[in-house]
């Protein structure tokens, strides 16, 4: 659930340089991490067999899905693990992967260099700029498939009958939530459903129906499929929502498939399935709902509408559960999909169909973005951090826990002076990367996600102590983080 830009061509003037060996710490719930399947509440280094690298290093983190972690190695092996049978679909689309981290097993000359994974699917981009994608089918778009159907057919028939009872539990492992036939999403929150509104259960139920797969056989679907795209677009990176994918081309373009009926797609309607990918229209076609910034920032047609975003590609994108946000060239961010917390950053609760710029960030430019279940933090190029959206765990930073509807600026005191640079959500606790390497979490820690050492939720960035590594990257899974670091010189 985590957002990316383009990425540079610093990685090889640092290897240049002196080889640092590259290390994955992991705190969270990684239930098949742990022999005793109990939440790691503090940074624990991952061990991998020698053979598994084939004596190379990691080469990055990709977070993960619910309940398992992936890495890439620097050969370009997906690196998957942390996975258990008991948990269903996790445990298929990870590769069957628990304790031992072990290679996905994709195409042999697949090189992987950017990955993401959504509730219940997985993407990767590859060296030449393919994207493969595996999980649940409605996640899945019409492709290649690379695999034998008819070999796991029956033991995956056996997982999904297991699985079935918790997948109507999106909102959290063992969660309290309520239950529904449609075998989805649940329209209550493990901590209070008092907070869900009533309008939020009414919606939930109806779309249960329409998204649940008619069986099972429909539903569970792991083998990894070349996504179909347009000759000659090559992807960049990729985004993955709860049931939504974007990808990026290198020329900046946005292709969006997967489930759409809150716009997350950006496509203009409540589209519910895109089963190929589309060109989401982010600089051709975005829009501003508040008239009197854009006329006071001379941003708007003589003919009062027409509002073209700043910029002329896009560099970064990010999925939430239900939503969706992009940052242009000019450091514009749009965002679309799922408003209800206010995760779009428009001042309202409204749904957004199309790409539309956040208006009180016109001005400021934005770096990097990333969105959780409900919410959404992006950082600005002169290391500021604003958050927006739900706030139930204190996922925002804001010091307290009620939703905001337009960015707000963090103004933690732990924050003070320090230059944020790399940021990512989980299903509802942020991470950061300062530019001088120290690393805060904050939001919900039930199951230790924040590697603060307890289970106690944090509303303001607490700084996670990192032993025998420099930070680089910071990727969050649904209930864990993963860091990755570099040893010192």
């Amino acid at each position: 659930m985590n957002g990316e830009g383009i990425g540079g061509g610093e990685e090889e003037a640092e290897r240049m340089e002196v080889i640092r060996e590259k290390l994955v710490y992991m705190w969270g719930y990684l239930p098949g991490a742990s022999p005793q399947r109990s939440p790691l509440i503090s940074p624990v280094a991952v061990r991998v067999p020698a053979e598994t690298l084939g004596g190379d290093s990691w080469k990055d983190v990709c977070g993960g899905g619910c309940g398992f972690a992936m890495a890439i190695s620097d050969s370009g092996k997906l690196i998957t693990w942390g996975s258990t049978d008991d948990l269903g679909q996790s445990y298929v689309t990870s590769g069957k992967h628990g304790e031992i981290p072990e290679p996905f097993p994709l195409p042999m000359e697949v090189s992987v260099v950017r990955g993401a994974a959504g509730w219940a699917h997985c993407v990767a981009v590859t060296e030449s700029g393919e994207v493969y994608t595996w999980g649940w089918k409605e996640c899945v778009p019409s492709g290649k498939v690379f695999g034998d159907p008819s070999l796991g057919g029956s033991s995956e028939k056996d997982v999904f009958e297991r699985q079935s009872s918790f997948l109507t539990e999106q909102v959290s492992p063992r969660s309290q939530g309520s239950r529904s036939s449609g075998g989805t999403v649940s329209g209550t929150d493990a901590k209070g459903g008092g907070e869900e509104s009533t309008k939020r259960r009414r919606i939930s139920s109806a779309k249960q129906v329409a998204e649940s797969s008619s069986s099972g056989d429909e539903t569970l679907s792991a083998l990894p499929c070349l996504v179909t795209l347009n000759p000659g677009v090559r992807i960049a990176t990729v985004a993955a929502g709860g049931r939504h994918t974007l990808a990026l081309s290198d020329i900046g373009q946005v292709w969006g498939w997967g489930y759409g009926g809150e716009g997350q797609l950006g496509l203009g309607s409540r589209i519910r399935m895109v089963s190929s990918p589309h060109p989401v229209p982010c600089i051709e076609s975005p829009y501003v709902k508040d008239r009197s910034t854009a006329l006071s920032r001379g941003s708007m047609g003589s003919e009062g509408q027409g509002f073209r975003a700043p910029g002329s590609y896009v560099k970064g994108i990010a999925c939430g559960g239900r939503h969706s946000a992009v940052i242009t060239d000019a450091g514009a961010l749009l965002t679309f999909g799922w408003g209800m917390y206010g995760q779009c950053g428009q001042g309202s609760t409204d749904d957004e169909l199309s790409p539309t710029c956040v208006s009180s960030l016109l001005g400021i430019r934005i770096e990097g973005v990333a969105a959780g279940l409900w919410h959404t933090v992006c950082i600005s190029a002169d290391g500021d951090v604003y958050a927006f959206g739900g706030n139930q765990f204190g996922q925002l930073g804001t010091g307290a826990d009620q939703a905001e509807t337009i960015p707000r600026l963090l103004e933690a005191p732990s924050l003070e002076n320090l230059h944020a640079k790399i940021v990512s959500c989980g299903a509802r606790h942020s991470a950061l990367i300062t530019e001088d390497a120290k690393v805060f979490c904050w939001g919900w820690n039930k199951y230790g996600q924040l590697g603060l050492g307890d289970v106690i939720d944090r509303n303001i960035p607490s700084q996670v102590i990192i032993d025998g590594g420099v930070p680089r990257n910071v990727a969050c899974g649904w209930w864990h983080t993963l860091l990755l670091a570099e040893s010192p010189t």
